[in-house]
């Protein structure tokens, strides 16, 4: 048990005395949560102390949860609300949740990403119900006439069993929300959760295979007109000139012209990534009439010559050069090349690597790399935005309405506060609602027009306008001593126009000469956030060298990883090791076990920390007529306490089958500037009798607070693949996507 110091606390919850029929309504600012024991409270500012999260108990007995974050397919609108119902002591039939408009005054930050949701919700969440809990227990002993510690609840009934007296959390609300808020309120040991830690059905499920969960597609209010952009054909170009008379007099459109997302001389934030900030958008009464004119639009282009702008991102302020030019695979792939095979920039350097490979007795060195890669999500981006003399609305697909909705304000000029945004539901994501330049879009063309606008990309528009996984490049070497022990290491790796490596990730700390150097490839050629960013690509081509090493010296690949991390956990080299080396080799002895490892060595493991999740998987692959076929995933995953088991299996599955198809099929290459696939009809993702026939998913069982999820299992599967496909094939496989190696 836990005892918590409201004091991130007595400001931190505010309670109204009663919501119309008698209930109880408490909040809890989660971010207020975050603060150090001894920082203090002082120093905080007073805005972190608004609600960001409601609990409302109901006269009628009816539990209701406001769910501060957008949703995007990771659960979070059943987890969230979970930890609450947990130590409020309820029954989870009774819960009703809801989604909250962005509104940073009541919430505080509101965002989805990084998979830091049910990580930095476990305390704040749980407190609330605890201290809610504890205020209908102070409320039930004073009606009673009897001591606190007498009185227990359970799903929703307050009990004392000495006089045989009970009561519904609902008869004893308004008494409750007379009653201060408790300095300290008591959390539960782990061992005494009834909710936490069992299978819930996502609260969303029935409205999603029904077709009634609203995405903003769905939204219509009257007077709605329907728009749509037009942008260059290219990266590297931008528009000189459009003929809008050439459309005008089309059945349907109201009104044509051009547009700056952002103004000259704006500070982007780190989300602001758009390669196409001039564009021409067409208006008109429906989406078909405006989708004609837009096939019939009259534009010239023109290549733009070199441009910077200043980003604000995580290391400050900087400015970005973006280089003119039309660019080709072809050209990314030479200048990563090139730039391998020079100096790169020393990220860690431990003991004397250089003078070790010298004298080494074997040496292997291989290089890795991966094309860049599109989202491409369930849905096609869609916002609406009305502008009027009071404000805006806007309503789409955000994973951070908070740094969307200072863009938009810094565009059209109104205040923050006379911006108000609903967090609509996503159809899938993976980092690519953080760029939601669509929200800004919108709203220039309804303040223009002055109506409400549903602004609807193509599926080409949202695959064109970028933000992409980057492309990536790697070069690993590794030194054997005559016995075959590992005795340097040293990786370079780079990226079109951003690379991943993390110089203090495993095997650093492992080896006792080991060097890390990085590079990058300037380019106008957008990139941004996807499902694992930084790792997805680092974390499968290491655990792939890794098998290489291990096969040539001559030791069983999950062995091998063992003893790196026990020297890892009883010798460490240098100053930092950015992973527990107990928990990642926990991991590896689970899935182990779970699949048998010993009985087949036909199968590839890979290992790896991300996002503050540990996760193994061993995969089966089997070749038939030529063609090879993931028939079996095993993956243990170590993300601290797990919240729902059923969503957090889903989303270890929905890991395994993303990663297979992106490593297998996944490659998006440009000619001159131009995306070469830009739809479904010529870009290759992975099929359902292509996924693997079964994955089985364990969890290590600790009392670890959660620590992320929907991102961890992600790159460990790209190299379990690979390793899994040179056990069947006999082939090592270097460079994605997979597919493009003969077998």
């Amino acid at each position: 048990m836990s005892v918590i110091n409201t004091k991130y606390g007595r400001r931190s919850f505010i309670k109204s005395s009663f919501l119309a029929g008698g209930g109880l309504m408490l909040g809890f600012n989660s971010l207020a949560s975050l603060i150090t024991e001894g920082r203090a409270l002082e120093t905080i500012p007073d805005e972190w102390f608004n609600i960001n999260a409601y609990l409302k108990i109901s006269s009628d007995g009816v539990f209701t949860i406001k769910a501060p974050h957008p949703e995007f397919g990771t659960d979070v609108r059943t987890s969230l609300p979970m930890m609450v119902a947990e130590e409020l002591d309820v029954d989870w039939k009774k819960v009703v949740v809801e989604q909250a408009d962005y509104k940073p005054s009541i919430y505080g930050r509101q965002y989805t990403g990084g998979s830091r949701g049910v990580m930095e919700k476990w305390v704040p969440l749980r407190t609330t119900g605890a201290a809610a809990r504890q205020m209908l227990i102070k409320a039930a002993a004073k009606t009673w006439d009897v001591p606190e510690a007498e009185i227990t609840t359970e799903g929703g009934v307050l009990y004392h069993k000495a006089s045989g007296k009970s009561a519904k959390y609902e008869e004893m609300a308004a008494r409750a929300a007379e009653i201060p808020v408790p300095e300290k309120v008591a959390l539960k040991d782990p061992k005494d959760f009834k909710i936490i830690g069992t299978s819930r059905a996502n609260v969303d499920l029935i409205k999603m295979v029904t077709g009634k969960a609203p995405y903003s597609s769905d939204i219509n209010r009257e007077g709605m007109l329907y728009a749509m952009v037009v942008i260059p054909p290219a990266f590297g170009m931008k528009l000189k000139s459009f003929d809008a008379l050439s459309v005008k007099s089309m059945p349907g459109i109201k009104d044509v012209f051009s547009f700056k997302t952002y103004e000259d001389g704006y500070k982007r934030n780190m989300f602001d990534t758009n390669a196409f900030p001039e564009l021409v958008a067409i208006v008109g009464n429906s989406t078909w009439e405006v989708l004609n004119a837009k096939n019939k639009l009259k534009v010239e282009w023109q290549p733009f010559t070199e441009q910077s702008f200043v980003m604000a991102g995580f290391r400050g302020e900087q400015t970005v050069v973006v280089p003119p030019g039309l660019e080709s695979s072809s050209d990314h792939k030479a200048k990563m090349k090139d730039a391998a095979d020079k100096p790169g920039r020393q990220m860690r350097k431990d003991g004397n690597p250089e003078e070790v490979f010298k004298n080494a007795a074997k040496v292997i060195e291989r290089t890795y790399s991966a094309p860049f890669l599109p989202h491409y999500m369930m849905e096609p981006i869609t916002s609406f935005a009305h502008y009027t003399d009071e404000g805006l609305f806007v309503a789409g697909p955000v994973q951070s309405p908070e740094t969307t909705i200072n863009t938009i304000s810094s565009r059209i000029g109104l205040p923050p506060e006379k911006i108000h945004i609903e967090l609509t539901r996503m159809g899938g994501g993976f980092g690519r609602h953080f760029h939601a330049h669509c929200l800004t879009e919108a709203a220039v063309i309804s303040q223009k027009v002055k109506a409400p606008i549903k602004l609807q990309y193509t599926r080409e528009d949202t695959t064109n306008m970028g933000s992409y996984r980057p492309a990536c490049l790697a070069v690993y070497r590794a030194a054997l001593d005559k016995d075959n022990n590992l005795i340097a290491f040293h990786v370079k790796a780079g990226g079109v126009p951003d690379n991943g490596l993390n110089a203090n990730a495993f095997p650093a700390g492992a080896v006792d000469n080991y060097l890390a150097e990085s590079f990058s490839i300037a380019s106008n050629i957008t990139s941004g956030w996807f499902r694992a960013p930084g790792d997805n690509f680092i974390g499968g081509v290491e655990q792939s060298f890794l098998d290489e090493i291990a096969e040539a010296a001559g030791k069983d690949p999950i062995e091998f990883r063992l003893e790196l991390l026990k020297r890892s956990k009883e010798k460490p080299v240098g100053a930092r090791a950015d992973y527990d080396a107990s928990r990642y080799a926990g991991v590896l002895e689970l899935v182990r076990e779970k699949s048998n490892w010993a009985a087949n060595k036909k199968r590839g493991v890979a290992a790896y920390l991300c996002h503050r999740a540990y996760a193994a998987h061993v995969i089966d692959v089997v070749v038939k007529d030529n063609v090879s076929r993931v028939q079996s995933v095993f993956s243990a995953v170590d993300c601290g306490i797990v919240v729902n088991p059923d969503s957090a299996t889903n989303m270890v599955e929905g890991n395994v089958v993303d990663a297979i198809g992106h490593a297998m099929y996944g490659e998006l290459t440009f000619t001159k500037g131009k995306p070469d696939s830009s739809n479904l009809g010529k870009y290759r993702l992975i099929r359902m009798n292509e996924a693997p026939k079964n994955i089985e998913v364990h969890f290590v069982k600790n009392d670890i607070a959660p620590t992320g999820l929907g991102e961890g299992p992600y790159p460990s599967v790209f190299g379990a693949l690979a390793n899994a496909l040179y056990k069947a094939t006999g082939k090592r496989f270097y460079h994605q996507p997979f597919i493009k190696n003969s077998f």
